[in-house]
């Protein structure tokens, strides 16, 4: 049998609340959650039930003592000295009102208010570096009255969000009264919009419904000319933060925090959401939001599937919610924040404070399990955290010590929020009472979700952080777990992985339009053909710098003519694999031209690999022919080709003709095969035809464009095919390469800044890309922030592209 405190937590889980009235037990229980199992269960423990909620009463402390300040006051006051004045912990709400509005009533209502809760009358002040309460009894209470009737009806709702951010942006004083301000913008006679902004030191989003209920209550009392109906509160925040000073000690805290210790232990350090900007170093907290709403037919049928699991709408949200983040992610430990209201006790349910708390839920999404399968394991771990809810998040975060980083918050950086905070009637006397929507200016978390039941539906609204997404980043979010959603409750027993994510729109331009890449492109032509006509057009031009040494486009052409030549006679035809294993430089650039140009096809060998990787590239491609250098001969491994030096055999090759050769090489033979890494196994030879550069060049054409052509600087070993751009399409476009000498362990901008130390170069425009798809979004951003600075530093423009079939490179090209 579950314990009595375990047992109470499953019942709030279910949103059932008991309480003791005298000596009876009382129960409150949303239509249709109290199943007769459940009524039988709560009448067998009535009195062990009573028992322990007596035991668990709130006393009244003196006011004569210093009073202490919650858990969660503390860590926000904490907070607070650390910080610069700032509107992060600013809570707001907004109501509109129309009809006939009695100011004084309502100014009278709130001043009652702030009689009735001690919170709302208290400020923090420092003694000896410590913070204690100190609560005024009889403050200046006002409501600031903004006239906008001479504002354009039709802009006057943007001025009012105007300045209702301004409001909500403006910090508050801890130590100066009030911690709360109140305006009235007066639109029309009958027409008003109240904003109420506190300081989360003295408020939660529970503490706005108590607000409402009351205001409600009191403004219908005093229309009517009669004092307040409302009865005496028992206890006051204070005497919450003293009992739960009290209580959370010793081996109840021990117990609650064993727990969480297990839970959470190897937690992730970060949620590794794809972002659209570079994470800051130090959080700004710049926010907005995007509103949605799920239609009634699909919210019935999730409050359906909630039922049919035994769980509640919250779990099913979150499970869903989890998949998604977990798709975007590409991780299966998830981490989400959830606050939880924390009013398990009758005696606070009405007062004004900060009592939330916030919950890690941690969701494993490994092993693909199906919907519903997942589902109970999130019903289990809500249950488990609502047992041990007590906790607050600042004494967790102080216990676990997570490795903190000012870039995101400690254990969780999402949040997700299933509202159902009284919000009382919104009823008042010639009143008609609606929610504003206010526009999010601050994001405590990169993304949080929130979520509230409406007649209409379900309503969402996304929070999420300026500095980190895009405004379209979050539009596609809410159609993705849209989407998501209707895919469970079609088929709930769906293995999560196999649930859509993709709208029907996103689906036509994957499969459709994304797929309609045709395009007219030479396709006769091979790659040494391009380049003999780009010699024909500028045959004095410099087209190739390796260090001290060039060559002209002539000079280079004659030189891999007089190779092919060489080649033709040891018999080299169409599809010949010549393997080619030199060290940068000029002679590097005349083995790659002369094997295009005698018909065969080269196979790119990096002197730094391996002697085993290049015996076995060698032999997997049966190369007959290998060109090299005479440095190189004594560190390659035994083969049976014919070893052609390129530099110590070079009087041999240069008595050849300099004519273009000829050949019976088409564009569909083969121009180079390029060996991938072997991580999944052994190295594979990738076979590129003629034609397919070809294409290649074309796309580059129409993307770059046929400005004036500048300087590239080559960086890339021959072994990686983003080589064809820097040696090959820069050629047959005119541009002036520059061959850097390899330097191992250098960056990228590294390795231009050395160049450009030894070779002065005019760069129209730096070329800068990391678009590896199993690069991480933090690490492409880092790349993209390095070329910029770079770019800078040398008075030319950065691109960066996103394009998925560059890697890495650096390189210059016409504005």
């Amino acid at each position: 049998m579950k314990s009595i405190q375990e047992f109470l937590a499953d019942l709030g889980s279910l949103d059932i609340k008991v309480w003791v009235d005298g000596e009876r037990l009382r129960c409150n229980a949303p239509k249709g959650v109290l199943t007769s199992d459940l009524k039988r269960e709560i009448s067998d423990r009535k009195a062990e039930i009573i028992q322990w909620l007596q035991s668990q009463s709130i006393q009244r402390i003196s006011r004569t003592d210093t009073l202490p300040l919650s858990f969660s006051q503390q860590r926000l006051w904490f907070l607070t000295q650390l910080e610069e004045a700032n509107a992060i912990y600013n809570e707001s709400a907004a109501l509109k009102l129309e009809g006939k509005l009695n100011q004084e009533v309502l100014e009278a209502s709130w001043r009652e208010i702030v009689k009735r809760h001690e919170i709302l009358r208290t400020t923090f002040e420092t003694i000896n570096g410590e913070p204690r309460l100190v609560i005024d009894a009889d403050p200046y209470v006002n409501l600031d009255i903004i006239d906008l009737q001479k504002v354009p009806e039709t802009q006057q709702p943007a001025k009012v969000k105007g300045l209702a951010a301004e409001e909500i942006e403006l910090p508050f004083d801890l130590s100066q009264a009030p911690l709360w301000r109140v305006s009235l913008f007066k639109l029309a006679e009958d027409c008003h919009i109240l904003l109420v902004v506190m300081h989360h030191i003295i408020c939660d989003g529970w503490s706005f419904g108590v607000l409402i209920q009351e205001l409600s209550t009191l403004y219908h009392a005093f229309c009517a000319g009669v004092p307040s109906p409302l009865p005496q509160l028992s206890i006051q925040y204070a005497d919450f933060a003293y009992w739960q000073r009290q209580h959370l000690q010793g081996e109840v805290l021990e117990h609650q925090l064993g727990y969480w210790q297990q839970k959470l232990a190897d937690l992730p350090a970060l949620l590794e959401l794809p972002l659209d900007h570079s994470r800051p170093a130090v959080q700004t907290y710049r926010g907005s939001s995007e509103v949605f709403t799920l239609s009634p037919e699909l919210t019935t049928k999730l409050q359906g599937l909630s039922q049919q699991s035994g769980g509640t709408l919250f779990m099913t949200l979150l499970a869903a919610f989890g998949i998604l983040l977990s798709r975007y992610s590409g991780q299966e430990d998830i981490a989400i924040g959830s606050p939880i209201a924390n009013r398990n006790r009758q005696e606070i349910e009405s007062l004004m404070g900060f009592f939330v708390n916030t919950l890690v839920l941690r969701l494993d999404l490994g092993d693909n399990p199906s919907f519903m399968d997942l589902l109970k394991d999130v019903r289990t771990t809500c249950l488990e955290a609502y047992a041990h809810q007590d906790v607050p998040f600042e004494k967790l975060v102080e216990v676990l010590q997570p490795e903190r980083n000012l870039s995101h918050t400690p254990l969780f950086q999402v949040m997700f929020v299933l509202q159902n905070s009284p919000m009382g009637d919104l009823a008042l006397p010639e009143l008609t009472l609606s929610p504003f929507d206010l526009e999010a200016v601050t994001a405590k978390f990169d993304l949080t979700l929130m979520l509230w039941e409406t007649e209409a539906g379900l309503k969402g609204q996304w929070e999420y952080n300026r500095d980190l997404f895009e405004p379209e980043t979050i539009h596609q979010a809410i159609a993705h777990f849209q989407t998501l959603l209707e895919g469970i409750v079609a088929n709930p027993q769906q293995p999560i992985a196999q649930l859509p994510l993709l709208t029907e729109a996103e689906k036509h331009q994957l499969l459709i339009e994304w797929n309609q890449t045709e395009t007219d492109y030479p396709h006769d032509k091979c790659i040494h053909q391009w380049f003999e006509e780009q010699v024909e057009q500028t045959p004095n031009a410099i087209a190739i710098i390796f260090e001290d040494q060039q060559l002209t486009y002539g000079e280079l052409n004659n030189k891999a003519n007089q190779l092919a030549h060489h080649l033709q006679e040891l018999g080299v035809k169409p599809d010949t694999l010549i393997g080619i294993c030199v060290e940068r430089s000029l002679e590097m650039m005349i083995g790659l031209l002369g094997i295009l140009k005698a018909g065969g096809a080269y196979v790119p060998l990096d002197p730094t690999f391996p002697r085993d990787r290049i015996a076995y590239m060698l032999s997997d491609a049966a190369v007959s022919i290998l060109l090299t250098q005479q440095s190189l001969v004594a560190s390659l491994p035994d083969s049976s080709a014919q070893i052609i030096r390129l530099d110590e055999d070079w009087p041999v090759i240069a008595q050849k003709p300099h004519q273009n050769p000829v050949s019976e090489v088409t564009s569909q033979n083969l121009a180079y095969v390029i060996y991938t890494s072997g991580s999944t196994g052994k190295p594979k030879g990738v076979m590129i035809e003629h034609r397919q550069v070809g294409n290649f060049f074309t796309g580059m054409e129409q993307r770059i464009g046929n400005g004036h052509p500048g300087t590239w600087l080559a960086l890339t070993t021959i072994s990686f095919d983003i080589s064809v751009l820097e040696l090959f399409w820069t050629l047959t476009r005119g541009f002036r390469v520059v061959i850097q000498k390899e330097q191992k362990q250098l960056s990228v901008v590294e390795e231009v800044d050395q160049a450009l130390a030894t070779q002065p170069m005019e760069f129209s425009l730096f070329y800068f890309a990391n678009n590896d798809s199993s690069s991480s979004s933090r690490e492409q951003y880092r790349l993209l922030l390095e070329g910029a600075k770079f770019a800078d530093k040398h008075g030319f423009s950065a691109v960066w592209t996103p394009e998925r079939h560059f890697h890495e490179f650096g390189g210059v090209y016409p504005n």
